[in-house]
């Protein structure tokens, strides 16, 4: 019988160089490569966003679960797929009740600035695409500190006809706590 894997919380965070992760809520670039890689990544796994995310994606999302934090669970309309939480602690719950259902041991946090900052203190894991720019935006993504985390994968996708700008994509694991 095999053991059951410990749950994982990883963030999946697209941030500009200047750490822009949005605009008027939507993302300030085109990278096709970039939303095909969220997709791989995050196809099964429960997915914690604000109501603001939620509402800019404008649906749930394919095969995933929608775990919502709002401060006003009447916001959100009920919809197969979508579950609403008023704290980043019943959100964490909620995840982790519905990867267990789901038979995986990680959930994804994606967006916005609040919810990641939110989220930070419980991540394990974060997918960091760093996107070679400098965009103008009004949602930004708020650095962990560097000693907290380790670079354990690192991987460059240059800009092209589909992809706007160059990208490295960057997986960080939370460095063991002393």
């Amino acid at each position: 019988m095999s053991e059951a894997r410990p749950f994982t919380l990883a963030l999946v965070v697209a941030a500009a160089e200047n750490d822009v992760i949005g605009r008027e809520g939507k993302l300030p670039w085109r990278l096709k490569s970039d939303l095909k890689r969220f997709r791989r990544l995050t196809m099964g796994h429960p997915l914690i966003m604000g109501r603001k995310t939620f509402a800019s994606i404008g649906k749930p999302l394919d095969g995933r679960d929608s775990v919502i934090v709002t401060r006003d669970a009447a916001s959100v309309s009920p919809q197969p797929g979508v579950f609403v939480a008023t704290s980043i602690k019943d959100a964490l719950d909620i995840a982790r009740a519905r990867a267990a259902e789901r038979r995986v041991a990680e959930a994804f946090v994606i967006g916005g600035a609040e919810i990641f900052a939110l989220a930070l203190p419980y991540a394990d894991r974060i997918h960091l695409a760093r996107v070679h720019a400098s965009p103008s935006g009004d949602a930004y993504w708020q650095a962990p500190p560097a000693e907290e985390w380790q670079v354990v994968s690192r991987e460059e996708w240059p800009a092209n006809q589909t992809d706007e700008f160059s990208v490295t994509d960057l997986v960080l694991e939370r460095s063991p706590r002393a």
